[in-house]
């Protein structure tokens, strides 16, 4: 891999195998340029913080802007991996990118919305109930996120917790679920001055975390926190469309409060005699006289399922669930590694780490 020389213009990449083929302009990334022509890389964060878009280059040379090792080790790199959301060509490259989907392409738009609904989840989730304006509905899978666009240009990004048919129900919105992080830019403001009928702008959708439709293979569903929010709108969207593959969600959180949709849950698992749900709590304290299975969430699937070589795993929530899950699945379980789809929730904290 070079790390010498300028992007140019007009660079062709190629990704196998596939054989899906598009141009990089000026300074874009590889990844910008993909989303662009709507090309289905896999990409997550957009700020090389998480990893969730690194490929193999097969031939070709790039620049790199700078990212954080726990996206991308000097050892991946030597190896020849590149994070396509810092990768600028400068010459033409080919990529090898197994989740390449031409369900990809739905088109990104920037748009007004208004806040419908405001309630609290738990101590520190809120549900935001965005109204979509009149006749432009919004087109994505379920499980892809949106930007709000701040008046200073900053960007803060949030998964959709609903399947794109229920935005068809009269006065149905985009629902997320929000975590407060105190000092944050965004979350003090919806924790605290936000109101309903404020009007905001948010851009999308983004992301290539959605259900693989044609796979008939078993499924894991693994959240933490609110990370719960796209698995949610997963669960929604195989319930509408009646998909019959047997699926397994477990969802961690420090205390048993954190499983904030819980009830929810388990009226789900009545209706789905294909869906299982295992709660996991690290952080049980006596008061919550807590029965059910405790520590590390990710662990507890490797403790039911130690052969993952057959099922297909979508995980989402903090990076250090993600990353240990992808690591501990294909390593030790089998779990072939174009089978794990993520989301990693990176924060603005994480995403200024060195």
């Amino acid at each position: 891999m070079s790390l010498v020389g300028t992007a140019d213009a007009g660079f062709s990449i190629t990704v196998e195998p596939s054989g899906r083929a598009f141009t990089v302009e000026g300074n874009e990334t590889i990844l910008s340029a993909a989303i662009r022509q709507g090309v289905g890389l896999p990409y997550g964060c957009k700020d090389g913080a998480c990893g969730s878009c690194k490929c193999k280059m097969l031939a070709g040379t790039v620049t790199l802007d700078s990212h954080q090792s726990k996206a991308l080790s000097a050892d991946e790199e030597l190896a020849g991996l590149i994070l396509t959301c810092r990768a600028h060509p400068t010459s033409d490259v080919v990529l090898e990118s197994r989740q390449v989907t031409e369900a990809g392409a739905f088109p990104i738009r920037k748009m007004p919305v208004r806040v419908r609904a405001l309630s609290r989840l738990s101590h520190d989730v809120m549900q935001i109930q965005l109204q979509l304006p009149a006749g432009e509905p919004m087109q994505f899978h379920a499980g892809q996120y949106i930007e709000f666009i701040l008046r200073d240009g900053a960007r803060r990004s949030y998964s959709m917790a609903n399947a794109p048919h229920t935005l068809h129900a009269p006065g149905a919105g985009v629902e997320l679920h929000v975590r407060h992080m105190p000092g944050g830019k965004f979350t003090d403001h919806v924790f605290g001055a936000m109101k309903e009928k404020e009007i905001l702008r948010v851009e999308g959708p983004y992301g290539s975390f959605f259900l693989r439709e044609e796979s008939t293979k078993p499924i894991v569903l693994l959240a933490s926190g609110t990370g719960f929010a796209p698995i949610k709108a997963l669960i929604e969207h195989m319930q509408f469309k009646n998909l019959t593959r047997p699926t397994v969600l477990y969802w961690g959180g420090r205390r048993p409060e954190d499983l904030y949709m819980d009830d929810w849950l388990r009226e789900r698992e009545a209706l789905m005699p294909h869906l299982r749900y295992v709660p996991v709590v690290s952080n049980a304290t006596p008061e919550d006289n807590w029965t059910g299975r405790t520590g590390f969430v990710h662990q507890a699937v490797l403790e039911d399922l130690p052969d993952l070589s057959g099922h297909q795993v979508y995980a989402c929530g903090a990076p250090v669930v993600v990353e240990s899950a992808r690591r501990d699945y294909v390593a030790l379980a089998g779990l072939p590694d174009e089978e794990f789809y993520a989301d990693a929730f990176t924060s603005e904290a994480d995403k200024a780490l060195p």
